[in-house]
Order: structure tokens, then C-alpha cells, then sequence
């Protein structure tokens, strides 16, 4: 009886163990199924955070060029309001160009017959005036002449040259020049250094300083000047040629002629 309850007892014990196994094994495959499961469950969150993250980016991109094409709008909008204000002028400028080149030919005879007057007076204005810088003076004159015969200059660019001689011609009465040049003497041409004060005053000085003359408009010649004036037109030539600070000088001036 009591060999029969020991091996009873085993018996039990060998059930027990093997229901143990039983379920320590079964517990083990529901663990590995339940981290299989939570593994396919993050491939899926990871799967599924990709697919936000592309839609996120996909709208972010969308937005983006919807802010730039009414950016662009907006922009298209400003320059076709502008481009129409452009428009709009360029008629009326059109519009105006017309009544300037209906009006040109008019402007024509009246501009072109002034000008060629002007030509002639300083033409004039020239060969009687204090004689300095002629050659100089006379080829301008002469230029202006020829140019009015071409027909590749504008009347306005003519215009222009015209006014430009006349300043040119109005400097000479507010200036102070020297320059060198030839002057016929009794001994022969000799190069001499001018001086011209204004339209007032014009000098000539031989380079030793020994022979000086101004120029008598009244009388249109030269007469010697003392030389108790050498000193003076030395320092006059240094100042017009920038050689010595402005100062007073100390020289004839022809009295006026009454009128």
C-alpha cells in the first residue's frame, strides 16, 4: 500500500512537471506572438508616420506655390496696371510727336533764316572787334557756315553750336588769356607772348621784355607802350597763365568813345 502511494505521488509529480512545461511553453509563444504583433505594429506606425510625413511635406509644398502664384498675381496685376499707365502715355506722347512733326516745318523757316542772321553778325562782330585769337574766331565762324549746309545735322544740334560760339564769344569779355604768337616788326616777324584783359585791353610783349604795344581800337593799331609798364604786363601774363595769384595791375585802358 505504501509502494503504491509513492509511486502514485510520482506519477502526479510527472503530470505536474509536464503540465508546467506545457504551459511555460505556452506562455513563451503567446509572449513571442504578442512581440511579433507589437513589432508589426510599430513597421505599421513607422509605415504610417512615413505616409503623414509625405502628405505634411506634400501640403507644405502645395502652399508654398499657392503663396508664390498669388504672389505672382499680384505682381502680373501692379505691372499690367502699370504697363496700361505706360500705354496710355505713349498715345499721348505719340499724339503729341505728331503735332511736333507737323509743326516742324514751320519751325524750320523760322529757326534757320535766325540762325543764318546770328552767323553773320558774329561773323562781323568778329572782323571788328579787338583783333586777338582771330584765326581762331574766323574758323569757328567758318564752321558754323558750312554746318548749315548739312543735312545730316539736326536744326536743333545746329542750334545748339550756335549758342555754343556765342557763350564762347561772351567769355572773351570776362577773361583774362595769354598766349604766344608772331607779330611783323620793322625788323622782321618776331614771336611775342599776348596778354588780353577782357575786351578792354590787348598786349603784345617781345620775350626779352624790351618792346611792348597795345592794341588802339579806335584807331585800329598798335602803340608802344612805355617801359615803365614791363613790370606790370610780366606779373599780367603770370596771372593769366595761372603762374601768380590774381592782383591789381597798372595799365592803360582806352577811355570810352561817346555815343
Amino acid at each position: 500500500m505504501a509502494l503504491w502511494n509513492v509511486g502514485k505521488r510520482k506519477g502526479a509529480l510527472a503530470i505536474l512537471s509536464c503540465f508546467c512545461i506545457g504551459a511555460a511553453s505556452y506562455a513563451a509563444d503567446q509572449v513571442t506572438e504578442a512581440v511579433n504583433e507589437q513589432a508589426k505594429t510599430v513597421t505599421q506606425n513607422r509605415k504610417s508616420q512615413k505616409k503623414v510625413d509625405t502628405l505634411v511635406d506634400q501640403t507644405s509644398d502645395m502652399l508654398t506655390n499657392f503663396r508664390m502664384t498669388v504672389q505672382a498675381t499680384e505682381s502680373q496685376k501692379i505691372y499690367n496696371d502699370q504697363l496700361a499707365k505706360l500705354i496710355t502715355s505713349q498715345k499721348e506722347e505719340s499724339v503729341s510727336i505728331a503735332e511736333q512733326i507737323n509743326n516742324i516745318e514751320v519751325t524750320n523757316k523760322e529757326v534757320v533764316p535766325l540762325m543764318l542772321k546770328m552767323i553773320a553778325a558774329m561773323k562781323q562782330f568778329v572782323e571788328l572787334d579787338v583783333p586777338f585769337l582771330l584765326e581762331e574766331r574766323r574758323n569757328r565762324v567758318a564752321s558754323l557756315e558750312k554746318m548749315m549746309n548739312r543735312a545730316d545735322v539736326s536744326t536743333s544740334e545746329k542750334f545748339r553750336r550756335v549758342l555754343e560760339a556765342y557763350q564762347i564769344e561772351n567769355e572773351y569779355g570776362r577773361s583774362i588769356e595769354a598766349w604766344s604768337g608772331d607779330v611783323v616788326l620793322e625788323s622782321g616777324s618776331r614771336t611775342v607772348d599776348f596778354l588780353r584783359i577782357g575786351r578792354m585791353i590787348l598786349i603784345w610783349q617781345t620775350l626779352d621784355g624790351k618792346i611792348a604795344q597795345i592794341w588802339d581800337q579806335k584807331n585800329k593799331k598798335w602803340n608802344e607802350l612805355p617801359d615803365s609798364y614791363r613790370s606790370t604786363i610780366k606779373q599780367g601774363l603770370k596771372i593769366a597763365r595761372r603762374q601768380a595769384a590774381p592782383d591789381l595791375l597798372k595799365l592803360p585802358i582806352p577811355a570810352a568813345e561817346a555815343k
